[in-house]
């Protein structure tokens, strides 16, 4: 069965490459996330270790929990 990939473009993303705003297109391929640029060759893949070091980078710490 052919499943089409769904691709959504980043709402002012910058292409490291051309430069070009709003050219960047999101989409998953066998669970991995890809970036791609529409206007140039550029492309990245997300693996699952920079997508968690990235939710990372936003996090802080309220308080630790410690059990008695």
């Amino acid at each position: 069965m052919n499943k089409k990939t769904k691709k959504r473009f980043v709402a002012g993303a910058i292409c490291p490459k051309c430069k070009a705003m709003d050219t960047i297109m999101l989409f998953f391929e066998n669970n991995i996330e890809k970036l791609e640029c529409v206007q140039c060759d550029y492309h990245e893949v997300q693996t699952e270790e920079k997508i968690d070091q990235a939710k990372r980078q936003n996090e802080s710490v309220i308080g630790v929990f410690k059990p008695d």
